[in-house]
């Protein structure tokens, strides 16, 4: 049976490991060995992070099951800053905070917990269960580099969740976007601000007049625009010769992220050309946007596991990726789910032991 003060232990023994992304080869090491104690058949790194020198890999893991079918669970090894030094702490209430000076990685450490419970409760209580298959990814903050790199080819499991979702229990995410980054470096020609300004091609004016023309925010339902990094110029007596803009686009559609991506590039080659400078204008697909239906076997399993435990099953979309979004291109059905986290990538971010505890009665629902 589910014992909270172990879950709380094992949340809070995670949360104290240091693990930015690129940077958890600790806590992986620890977890590949939890996860050995608990029975598994398979515990194995694979090399992905070699490629983006991170110091470990992906661990997979899998624990046959007497039941038929087989289920992939997953939740990520790393965690945003501020994340040095975080500490859990626990309230009388039952809430889950930082100390108020780091985030407390509830994103995902709350997912990792909860699957480590789970797996100790089968153990313990020998409960029959389909195969389970474990995936702890490293490096999702970044756009899913680990989860991107997996050999796919080692999975059986064709239907998977993965927790990692903002929000109260019950909550699932049925959609997610393409996200879709850009670059323009925008090249003009310096001059003395004063003395010859007409000999000079201001960069930042050419910036300017494309960004004026850009739209921002949300566009539609499904999509949204941001220009959120802007630097260049070397003194305010100097015609700005370069400067390099930065932002993204995110849609539920797929065709539409392609779409507002190539209007922002046209905008600011359209721009540049009026005044003479020039741009150099780069994208890159960092995610690739899902759909699952609700009539899913997965919708429907979860919503049923939802019904059994007393709760309103609540299935949504997102604007933010996840490691499934790499999972629905290798042909795996599946949601992400929520796991009790709040107020994600901020110092304030929460958590709650009953949410916890609830994450881990729903997931033992899904696997039995």
């Amino acid at each position: 049976m589910l014992n909270t003060e172990r879950l709380k232990a094992t949340f809070s023994k995670y949360v104290s490991i240091d693990s930015p992304s690129l940077r958890e080869r600790k806590k992986a090491g620890i977890l590949a060995e939890e996860l050995k104690s608990l029975g598994a058949e398979e515990v194995s790194f694979d090399k992905a992070n070699e490629s983006f020198g991170g110091e470990t890999g992906n661990i997979y893991a899998i624990f046959p099951g007497s039941l038929p079918g087989s289920i992939l669970l997953s939740s990520h090894l790393d965690t945003v800053q501020p994340g040095i030094g975080k500490e859990a702490v626990f309230h009388d209430d039952g809430k889950i905070t930082s100390k108020g000076d780091t985030v407390l990685g509830a994103d995902d450490n709350a997912g990792i917990a909860e699957i480590l419970e789970l797996l100790r409760i089968l153990k313990e209580d020998k409960i029959p269960h389909k195969t389970i298959e474990v995936l702890f990814p490293f490096a999702e903050e970044s756009y899913g580099q680990g989860s991107a790199s997996f050999d796919y080819s080692k999975l059986k499991s064709k239907e998977a969740y993965v927790l990692d979702l903002e929000g109260s229990i019950g909550t699932a995410a049925l959609a997610a976007p393409t996200l879709i980054s850009f670059k323009a470096e925008i090249s003009g020609r310096s001059a003395h601000a004063g003395f010859a300004p007409e000999k000079g091609i201001n960069a930042l004016q050419a910036a300017g007049r494309a960004i004026a023309k850009i739209r921002q925010g949300r566009i539609d339902k499904e999509t949204t625009a941001n220009i959120g990094i802007a630097h260049g110029g070397k003194g305010m007596n100097i015609v700005p010769d370069f400067v390099s803009i930065q932002g993204e686009a995110r849609s539920l559609s797929h065709k539409k992220a392609l779409s507002v991506i190539e209007k922002i590039k046209r905008t600011f080659t359209k721009e540049t050309q009026k005044i003479g400078a020039k741009v150099n204008f780069t994208s890159q697909i960092q995610i690739h946007a899902y759909k699952i239906e609700e009539k899913s076997p997965s919708g429907q399993k979860f919503s049923a596991a939802c019904k059994k435990i007393g709760l309103e099953p609540n299935l949504t979309k997102t604007f933010g990726g996840s490691d499934f979004n790499n999972f629905a291109l290798h042909g795996i059905e599946g949601l992400v789910l929520a796991c009790g986290m709040y107020k994600c990538h901020t110092t304030e971010e929460y958590s709650f032991v009953s949410d916890l505890e609830t994450s881990v009665e729903l997931i033992l629902e899904l696997v039995k």
